[in-house]
């Protein structure tokens, strides 16, 4: 993530095409390597090399690709209540207000065409009003289009609006070139508000950051800023009130609503002891809360950060659009004059005028505004619909590589299986009893937040007083093998039967197909532990989906025993698994694939699943309470503990590029009809219009439909694990 000293608020960035322009010329200076322009939320984010460009070099480069855009660095600037989560009226007032001098230009135009005294009125007078009418409607288009021409950049959108209606006033067509510039601006009005709306999800999102905090002091409640709140600090939340930190509940029981970060509509039941995120809202009752994070650290404020970066990494599409037009308008230019200047060269009685007339139309026609817009446009509508499913992308470009996966391997334990083990057999051996090995395990795993250490301290708190559970002196993970635990002479190992094997201690084999947890102190064996854990609910689902879903093979990796591992995938019907893996090995199995040309995706949600997921060609983090390192590795992380998410997450890319291709598709195949019209002579302006900012609407409108529709598996058609 880019450093926030290296943010850059561009106020006023309203123009695809700028920013690109932006993005480009920033990344052209010697020592950036990375810039990216996110136009959704308007910031600019640079890599730590390009910390030396102060915030006045950028506003000078700036303004040379446009004007009215303002360089704020981000941890200084100050967005007003007006600019943040206002309403549609108002942004569509305000938006009104900015374009007075096209709406006044726009009133005279249609009184010049609608009121017959115009037809009395002097030629000369009629082209004046014309021209004014002209002037103020295009002002925006000619200011930026003529500085554009001045920096060297002559062949964008603005340079082809000039041309062609500066040639239809020269040809004698005063009313249509005032027509083209008057429905040319409309399309950029109605393209700007759909860009704002898009805009608005965000700043909403950004303005539900909480604000103060009731922390609770020896004697008194003190209002902090949440920003200022350190970890380990008591405060109180009252109902309705949305949890500000990662915390821990101490006093207090009630339900929260967690859909803010899960997309799950029902509420959550907690009591004492309890982990709350963040972003959790408490429905009903008082609560007493100690943070376990600070506020930049807690799971909403990060990801918020990832919501709002994600439009910044394009896709594919979307960087082959941007090179596209680089190619596109210049060529069409070129035959722009080409249709006027050879026909009346070289065809008898082919007029300069007409031909001229017909480059003209082919111009208006050529402008790839419908394609620059709305391609972006649909990758950052995807990444919102996932987001309100409670699917976080980090980028379009994950989005569209989750339509090339077709191999998935998945982890077991809290990915496929619930993660919630539950102690069902001990096996002392040797003399010792069940108490004592009991005890003793607890005792080693006290300090671990580990599934399996949670159930074993679990079964043996059950029925006895907190205070009778010791902890360990020392505790070293041997990552994939088990724990060392040292505890005042004694040295008690507690993991794999192989590991033990290994320090040359004998163990008892424990029941096929079943989680087995083996313990020795002192290199004498105590005997074992079983443990079960049962598949989610909606796992077998998930895998037969996926499979549905032309995904050829979905591969269980684990570190698990191989016969526990069988029976998993036994019963969910996976293709193939590999157990007793260390996270290294689950790293060269992915790796196989790889090399094998199949593109792959991994779903886990443990630490050490970070390696594996930051390798495949896709990383989905599973579950919103899945540990930091796994989220922070990932591309896309499931915000909930449900693998049926990858389903809908599927459906999502797979409509998002259906609505790109046809959006493509249809942009450039209307205009390829048009343009031939337009060089047969068959097209006017009013089609040309059509096929430049009509298409561009068009394609915009399309957009919205990734917004609609029912995910292939929703919420009450699973069952639930709770």
């Amino acid at each position: 993530m880019v450093n926030q000293k290296n943010e850059y608020i561009l106020s006023g960035l309203c123009c695809s095409n700028c920013a690109a322009v932006i993005e480009d010329k920033i990344n052209k200076i010697p020592g950036v390597r990375d810039a990216r322009v996110n136009l959704a939320t308007q910031v600019l984010y640079l890599d730590e090399n390009a910390a030396a460009l102060s915030r006045q070099d950028l506003q000078t480069l700036v303004d040379t690709v446009e004007d009215g855009i303002t360089v704020e660095k981000r941890d200084e600037a100050e967005h007003s209540s007006e600019e943040r989560g206002i309403s549609s009226f108002h942004n569509i007032s305000g938006a009104l207000i900015r374009r007075s001098s096209e709406i006044a230009g726009a009133l005279l135009f249609l009184v010049l065409i609608a009121f017959p005294f115009v037809r009395n009125l002097s030629s000369g007078l009629t082209v004046a009003l014309y021209a004014l009418s002209y002037l103020l409607i295009g002002r925006t288009v000619l200011l930026s289009g003529l500085k554009n021409m001045r920096n060297g950049r002559l062949l964008d959108e603005n340079f082809l609006m000039i041309i062609a209606t500066a040639g239809a006033f020269v040809i004698g067509e005063y009313p249509e070139a005032a027509a083209v510039m008057l429905f040319y601006q409309i399309g950029e009005f109605f393209q700007d508000l759909a860009v704002d709306s898009s805009r608005r999800s965000i700043r909403n999102l950004l303005d539900s950051k909480p604000g103060l905090v009731q922390v609770l002091r020896v004697d008194s409640v003190e209002e902090m800023d949440a920003a200022s709140v350190p970890a380990g600090t008591l405060y109180r939340l009252r109902p309705g009130d949305r949890i500000p930190l990662d915390s821990v509940i101490v006093k207090g029981q009630g339900t929260v609503d967690t859909s803010a970060l899960t997309g799950e509509s029902y509420p959550r039941q907690v009591r004492e002891g309890s982990e709350v995120l963040s972003g959790f809202i408490n429905r009903e009752s008082l609560l007493e809360l100690r943070s376990v994070k600070t506020l930049s650290e807690s799971s909403y404020t990060r990801i918020i950060r990832m919501v709002e970066e994600s439009s910044s990494r394009k896709a594919r599409s979307e960087q082959f659009i941007t090179r596209f037009a680089r190619v596109y308008t210049p060529a069409v230019v070129a035959l722009a004059v080409l249709l006027a200047v050879l026909p009346p060269l070289f065809l008898e009685g082919a007029v300069f005028r007409d031909w001229l007339y017909r480059a003209l139309v082919f111009l208006v026609v050529s402008c790839p505004c419908a394609l620059v817009v709305s391609i972006p446009l649909g990758f950052f509508a995807g990444i919102g619909r996932a987001s309100r499913e409670g699917i976080l992308v980090k980028g379009g470009n994950y989005l569209e590589a989750l339509n090339r996966i077709d191999t998935v391997f998945m982890d077991k334990t809290g990915t496929l299986t619930q993660g919630r083990f539950s102690v069902s057999a001990l096996h002392p051996a040797g003399g010792t009893s069940e108490e004592e090995l009991l005890r003793f395990a607890a005792l080693a795993e006290s300090s671990s937040t580990h599934p399996i250490a949670e159930s074993i301290v679990s079964a043996w708190s059950e029925g006895r007083d907190s205070s009778e559970l010791l902890t360990a002196d020392s505790v070293e993970e041997v990552p994939g093998h088990g724990i060392i635990a040292h505890w005042k002479e004694n040295r008690i190992l507690l993991g794999k039967a192989s590991w033990l094997q290994e320090a040359e201690i004998e163990t008892v084999p424990g029941p096929a197909g079943k989680t087995t947890v083996h313990m020795a102190v002192d290199k004498d064996y105590y005997g074992s532990i079983v443990l079960s854990d049962e598949p989610r609910s909606d796992a077998a689902q998930t895998i037969q989906e996926l499979k549905k879903g032309g995904i050829s093979s979905v591969i269980m990796l684990t570190g698990d025993s191989d016969a526990t591992a069988a029976a998993v995938a036994q019963e969910l019907k996976l293709d193939s698994f590999q157990a007793d893996l260390l996270p290294g090995q689950k790293v060269e199995a992915l790796e196989m694939s790889i090399a094998q040309g199949q593109k792959t995706a991994f779903m886990g949600d443990g630490i050490n699943d970070a390696p594996v997921l930051a390798r495949a060609d896709v990383g989905i983090a599973m579950g919103g309470l899945g540990s930091d390192a796994a989220i922070e590795a990932a591309d896309i992380v499931l915000m909930a503990d449900e693998p049926s998410r990858l389903v809908n997450a599927r459906w999502i890319a797979r409509k998002t590029r259906e609505v790109v291709v046809q959006n493509i598709i249809m942009a450039l195949g209307i205009k390829g009809v048009i343009l031939i019209l337009a060089a047969m002579g068959y097209a006017g302006m009013g089609l040309a219009v059509f096929g430049d900012v009509g298409v561009a609407l068009m394609a915009v409108l399309n957009v919205m439909r990734i917004m609609s529709g029912r995910v292939p598996i929703s919420r009450t058609e699973r069952a639930t694990d709770r």
